[in-house]
């Protein structure tokens, strides 16, 4: 009995062994696996990644992917997340919706982003005209950077998406939201980057997917699997409705972590999976170019963020698709390399700065050279 109380003591006091990289397992959905040791990763620092979510470091982190010039290198699930999850991944939904207005130009249901938006709903009213609002393009929508009065980090703003989410018709809403003005701390279009104001509006993004939907004729459920998902081989995901059944292009659709990792590939690869030209690669390289600045550290595109990040030493730009809970899409075209994190920290201030430290001090720094 005593021997094995001291075997018991003794073993507590060793150190845990760091948990090893396992490559992903091959399955049938399209992947192509391979070894990261095998491509040059330091599989050291990219095995470590588990034990830091295990031991509490990182919270509430559900699954970690990464992919190699197409190919799945690393896929750990953590907190009840699985490879079978449909992973609420709210804004990050927007990005999407920017590849659908892509689509939908491309098969000449838009003609292109210089479209009127408030052309396309003629029979909605609006409580207090304005000649302005018939110049608001689909590209002020999806650069975040429209006349219409919306911030949502701002509680106090008319287009704040809170207000949007308790009306009875959400497009009514959006369309009826206030012109804005300019505060003197707010630099105007005029004197900003790129010659664009930034305020982030989800209620923008929802109305730039209900463009699309008026569009094409077709629910953006439906626009999505036939355009996007089907050549992609995707088979489960959820698209949210507003109360009146517009397609919510703004947030919470639901993916499977493998599946966010194909769509950041066709992204990756100029809009092509398996040889296949499922986007344009056009539009790919504008929605991929900055079109106004978001914060001192972040430009923005068509509905995709660019964040900055040392890459080998050296300030590098990456694209990422976004969400509340500190759900990304990180894309970096010239390295192929694309990585996926999906999170429940919905609403909790540590959420985004431990998922780009994640992607920063274990993924980049185990980068292959």
């Amino acid at each position: 009995m005593r021997l094995t109380l001291v075997a018991l003591i003794l073993a507590a006091a060793l150190p845990v062994a760091a948990t090893s990289y396992q490559p992903p397992r091959a399955t049938t959905d399209g992947w192509a696996v391979a070894d990261a040791a095998r491509l040059g990763w330091d599989t050291a620092t990219l095995g470590s990644l588990d034990d830091k979510v295990a031991d509490g470091s990182f919270k509430q982190i559900t699954s970690v992917l990464v992919v190699d010039h197409g190919r799945l290198v690393y896929e750990h699930y953590f907190n009840d997340g699985s490879a079978d999850l449909l992973n609420d991944v709210r804004s990050a939904s927007k990005s999407l919706t920017a590849m659908l207005v892509g689509a939908a130009i491309q098969r000449g249901a838009i003609p292109d982003v210089k479209a009127p938006v408030y052309a396309f709903f003629p029979e909605i009213p609006v409580d207090h005209p304005d000649p302005r609002r018939a110049a608001i393009t689909l590209e002020d929508l999806i650069t975040m950077s429209s006349i219409l009065e919306c911030d949502d980090d701002n509680q106090y703003s008319a287009g704040n998406e809170e207000r949007m989410y308790v009306s009875e018709r959400w497009l009514d809403f959006a369309l009826n939201i206030p012109i804005r003005g300019y505060a003197p701390w707010v630099a105007r279009p005029r004197d900003s980057p790129y010659g664009r104001t930034f305020s982030y509006c989800t209620a923008g993004a929802f109305l730039a997917g209900a463009v699309v939907e008026r569009a094409t004729k077709m629910p953006l459920a439906r626009f999505a699997h036939e355009v996007l998902e089907q050549p992609l081989g995707i088979t489960q995901v959820t698209w949210n409705t507003s109360s009146e059944g517009v397609g919510m292009g703004g947030g919470g659709t639901r993916y499977r972590s493998r599946d966010l990792a194909k769509i950041g590939s066709l992204i990756a690869d100029g809009g092509r999976w398996h040889g296949q030209q499922v986007l344009p690669k056009a539009w790919v390289a504008a929605m991929l170019s900055p079109h106004a600045q978001a914060r001192d550290d972040a430009d923005y595109g068509y509905l995709w963020w660019q964040f900055r990040f040392p890459v080998g030493g050296i300030e590098t730009k990456v694209w990422a698709m976004s969400g509340n809970g500190g759900n990304y899409v990180f894309v970096l075209p010239e390295r192929g390399l694309v990585a996926v994190i999906t999170s429940k920290a919905y609403n909790k201030s540590f959420a985004h700065p431990q998922s780009q430290a994640i992607f920063r001090d274990y993924i980049l720094k185990s980068l292959s050279r």
